[in-house]
């Protein structure tokens, strides 16, 4: 599961519940093709990554960078974050960069309006569109006041929810895609993060793909250090460098002599543009 985006508490409810257009999963001209503008060329990263709720410290980072991990998943905003980031700003993210880091933004948007305990911002059928612009907008400053210039993905993050709900599944499908919108609108790539057996699902087996994300990190905790041989869904869906796959939670790690707990993550997929 999702073991550092939320709090404890909330992380704990979502393991209980989890138990122009663009078309998703037809690869790189899928995502920029809705745009007038020229789009930045991708930056991908293919190998292993790490995410962790809080970001690093700068010698942490330092000490981390031993070969071993390539990029370095981060929290740039968003109302249910679940941690404060003392360490993520505009100059960590030049130093990082410089270090030769490769960074995966998240964004931890509005949740499903059917899903479990209480977060500080959950969408309703009503305002799920509306929400899912405003959110992007959000997105986008704050992944560019870090730094993360135009070209760049945002990894929406969706927990765990019952996608048999079909309003419920219907709320989220509308946000996703109002935020996707605007995300190409600001020339912005839109990734999204879920579970197999839920939210990244409903994204991978939707019917109708119109502004659904181009790039899609899947939870699927088998340990599987791959992008390929575990992929759950249709092996023409999500490729040209698209896919990451959280395979392990909670992995307490020493690298450089520094001890952290981490989530692994295997990457064949777009990250930030920092210059």
């Amino acid at each position: 599961m999702a073991g550092h985006r939320q709090s404890k508490k909330r992380r704990h409810i979502t393991w209980a519940v989890a138990g122009a257009a663009v078309v998703a999963g037809a690869g790189l001209a899928a995502q920029t093709s809705m745009a007038a503008t020229t789009w930045p060329a991708q930056k991908t990263f293919t190998g292993r990554a790490f995410d962790t709720c809080t970001a690093p410290s700068l010698s942490t980072m330092k000490a981390w960078h031993t070969g071993f991990y390539g990029a370095a998943a981060v929290y740039v905003g968003g109302k249910n974050r679940g941690c404060a980031q003392p360490n993520l700003t505009a100059s960590w993210v030049k130093s990082v960069s410089s270090l030769g880091w490769k960074l995966v933004p998240i964004y931890v948007g509005a949740q499903p309006p059917c899903q479990s305990g209480s977060n500080p911002e959950k969408m309703t059928t009503s305002n799920a569109a509306t929400l899912g612009t405003q959110d992007a907008n959000d997105a986008v400053a704050k992944a560019a006041a870090l730094g993360m210039k135009a070209g760049s993905p945002v990894y929406l993050d969706m927990e765990g929810y019952d996608t048999a709900n079909t309003s419920c599944n219907t709320a989220v499908l509308t946000y996703v895609r109002a935020f996707d919108k605007q995300l190409h609108a600001k020339t912005y790539r839109a990734g999204f993060y879920g579970f197999t057996s839920s939210s990244a699902k409903a994204i991978a087996t939707a019917s109708d793909k119109t502004d659904l994300p181009g790039n899609l990190w899947y939870a699927l905790y088998d340990k599987q250090n791959t992008t390929t041989t575990d992929w759950p869904w249709g092996a023409k869906q999500y490729t040209g460098h698209s896919r990451g796959h959280q395979y392990m939670v909670n992995s307490k790690e020493a690298h450089g002599g520094v001890t952290l707990t981490v989530d692994r993550d295997a990457w064949d997929g777009p990250v930030a543009i920092t210059g």
